[in-house]
C-alpha cells in the first residue's frame, strides 16, 4: 500500500527544459572546445569570458540532484536516493571504463595508421601504449586519463558522495554551504588535490575545490535560493551581474588581441592571473554565476521557445547527456586528426564542426526514439511467494506512463 507521501514522491513533476537545453548547448560547446585551432570555437563561452562549458555542466548536475533527490531524502527515503544515486555513479564509471579503452584504441590507430607520434603524445596515450599492463590498473583507479576525458571522473565523485550531500543540505542547508565554501579555501590554501597518474601529478578538475559550484548548485536546487531570490533578481544584483560580465569580456579580449593589454593596469593584472580552471577560480565561479543570473532572469521556465523545433536538436542532446558527452570526445578527436592530416582551413573547420554537431543531434533524436519504444513484458512479482512466482503483463505506451521526479529531469 502506497502512502500519501509516497503517492506525493512518485507524481509526475513538469519537467523544466531550461535545463535540458543548457545542458545540450555545454555539449556542443564541449565538443568545439576539443578541436584545436577551432574557429567555431568563438562561438562557445570561453572565448567571451573567465568561465566555460565545465562550469556549466557541474552546476546543471548539482541542480538536479539537489532539485530531484531532495525532497526525496526529506521524506526519509534516504536508502532509496543512495541506491539510485550509487547506481548512477557506477553507470558513469563503466562508461568512463569503455571511454577510455575505445579513445585510447582511436588515438593509437591514428597515430598508427598516419605514422604520426603527435597523436598520441598531445592526447596523452603514449605511456599507455608502452605500459599499457600499469596504466590500465591506473585508469582503473580514475588516476591516468587521457586528454579531453578529466570531467567525467569529477562528475563519478561528486555523483558518488551526493547522497550524503543532499542528507546535510536538507537539515542544515545554510552551515552545509559554509562547510562547502571552508573546505575548498583550505584546498586551495594547501594545494590538496587527488593523486593521479605519473606520479607528482593530480587531478586536472580539483574535486576539492569543484564541489563548491556543485554544493552551491544542490543548495538551490533544494529550494534555498527561492528564499533570497528577492535579492539575487534585484536591479542592483543585475547591474553588477552585468557589468562583471562585461569586465570579463574586455579582459579576454586582451587575450585574443594583445594590442589591448596595455590599457590594462599592472595591478590589475597581478590580482587576477593566473586564473586557474582546475582549482576552480574565484573568477570563474563569480563570472558563471553572474552568467546564471543574468540568463535566468531572460529565459523563464514558460519560454515559448523552448517547444520550438528550432531548440528541439540541442534539448535533445541535453536530455541524453551522457552518451552524446562521450560520442563528442571521439568527434572531436576525429575533426582534429581530419584537419590536421588534410586541410585547417576555414572552410573545413566549418565542416567537420557542423558535421560533429548534426551526428550528435543525430544519435540523440535515436536514443529518444528508442526510449519511447515501450516494453514488452514487467515481472509482477506474486505477494505469497514472492521472487519465484512471476506473470508477465504489457506496459502501457509511453504516452500513457507520466514521468516521474527522477526520470522527468535527471536524464
Amino acid at each position: 500500500m502506497i502512502t500519501r507521501d509516497q503517492q506525493a514522491l512518485l507524481s509526475p513533476i513538469e519537467r523544466d527544459l531550461r535545463l535540458d537545453l543548457f545542458r545540450g548547448i555545454g555539449l556542443w560547446m564541449i565538443f568545439l572546445d576539443h578541436i584545436p585551432h577551432e574557429v567555431v570555437a568563438w562561438l562557445t563561452l570561453r572565448d567571451y569570458g573567465f568561465s566555460d562549458a565545465a562550469e556549466v555542466f557541474v552546476f546543471i548536475s548539482g541542480y538536479l540532484v539537489g532539485w530531484l533527490y531532495g525532497p526525496v531524502i526529506a521524506g526519509g527515503y534516504f536508502l532509496a536516493a543512495l541506491k539510485r544515486l550509487w547506481r548512477r555513479a557506477l553507470s558513469l564509471y563503466v562508461a568512463h571504463i569503455m571511454l577510455f579503452l575505445l579513445f585510447t584504441a582511436q588515438v593509437a590507430r591514428t597515430a598508427r595508421r598516419f605514422d604520426n607520434p603527435m597523436y598520441a603524445h598531445e592526447f596523452n596515450v603514449f605511456n599507455f601504449l608502452a605500459h599499457p599492463d600499469e596504466l590500465i590498473e591506473q585508469a582503473i583507479l580514475l588516476k591516468y586519463k587521457p586528454v579531453n576525458l578529466d570531467v567525467l571522473p569529477l562528475y563519478i565523485t561528486l555523483v558518488f558522495a551526493s547522497p550524503f550531500i543532499v542528507w546535510c543540505l536538507v537539515r542544515r542547508p545554510n552551515l552545509t554551504l559554509a562547510g562547502s565554501v571552508v573546505l575548498f579555501g583550505l584546498a586551495r590554501w594547501f594545494d590538496w588535490n587527488i593523486a593521479s597518474y605519473p606520479p607528482g601529478t593530480t587531478w586536472y578538475f580539483n574535486p576539492l575545490c569543484w564541489q563548491l559550484i556543485f554544493i552551491f548548485a544542490a543548495w538551490c536546487g533544494i529550494g534555498q535560493i527561492d528564499k533570497i531570490g528577492r535579492w539575487v533578481w534585484s536591479r542592483t544584483a543585475m547591474a553588477l551581474a552585468a557589468a562583471w560580465v562585461v569586465f570579463a569580456f574586455l579582459i579576454v579580449m586582451t587575450w585574443h588581441f594583445h594590442a589591448l593589454e596595455a590599457f590594462v593596469p599592472k595591478w590589475m593584472i597581478k590580482a587576477i592571473y593566473p586564473i586557474d580552471k582546475s582549482n576552480l577560480d574565484l573568477l570563474r565561479f563569480s563570472h558563471f554565476l553572474a552568467l546564471a543570473i543574468l540568463v535566468t532572469c531572460c529565459v523563464s521556465r514558460k519560454w515559448p521557445a523552448l517547444h520550438s523545433v528550432w531548440l528541439r536538436p540541442v534539448i535533445l542532446c541535453g536530455q541524453h547527456s551522457l552518451p552524446i558527452f562521450c560520442l563528442g570526445v571521439f568527434l572531436s578527436f576525429s575533426a582534429h586528426w581530419i584537419l590536421t592530416q588534410y586541410s585547417e582551413g576555414v572552410w573545413e573547420q566549418l565542416a567537420v564542426s557542423l558535421a560533429g554537431i548534426v551526428i550528435m543531434t543525430g544519435a540523440a533524436w535515436l536514443l529518444d526514439r528508442v526510449k519511447r519504444v515501450p516494453d514488452l513484458f514487467v515481472k509482477v512479482t506474486d505477494d505469497e511467494d514472492a521472487g519465484t512466482a512471476t506473470e508477465a503483463a504489457p506496459l502501457a505506451a509511453p504516452s500513457a506512463r507520466p514521468e516521474t521526479r527522477e526520470t522527468g529531469a535527471a536524464r
